[in-house]
């Protein structure tokens, strides 16, 4: 069964959509997203079902004007000290900034970390790349 939804979308997001379902050769805006829906689904379900140790890459784009981001940011690294290892802030663009947070730990702390950021207003994209760390 197909659920038909509505959507809002800021319209320089759309266009750059478009494009990437036409340079892609997509016939259809709706195959688009799903497709852009399942890739999502499949990481969102990789990141919970990790487990063990893991080192990973925090890649963080955001607004440092946006207010208070730069204040939550910094406090949700406090919080997790014990996984963080090093932050490299750099500019992306005239608006935005790129943090690249690298860490260790249990993955259930990896993953709560990820998922604080993800949820700040001001923060554009977060992308996690992890590893196990291995056995002992």
């Amino acid at each position: 069964m197909v659920k038909r939804i509505s959507m809002s979308l800021p319209r320089k997001l759309l266009h750059d959509f478009d494009e990437a379902l036409q340079d892609r050769g997509y016939n259809s805006r709706s195959k688009g997203i799903r497709d852009a829906i399942k890739d999502y689904m499949l990481r969102y379900k990789w990141m919970h079902e990790i487990e063990g140790k893991h080192i990973g890459i925090l890649t963080i784009l955001y607004d440092p004007s946006s207010t208070g981001v730069l204040e939550r940011l910094t406090d949700i690294e406090h919080e997790h000290r014990e996984n963080v290892y090093a932050v490299i802030k750099v500019p992306a663009d005239n608006k935005n900034q790129i943090r690249v947070i690298a860490m260790n730990g249990e993955a259930k702390q990896i993953r709560n970390l990820t998922e604080n950021l993800m949820q700040l207003p001001g923060v554009e994209h977060v992308k996690l790349t992890s590893t196990s760390a291995g056995g002992e």
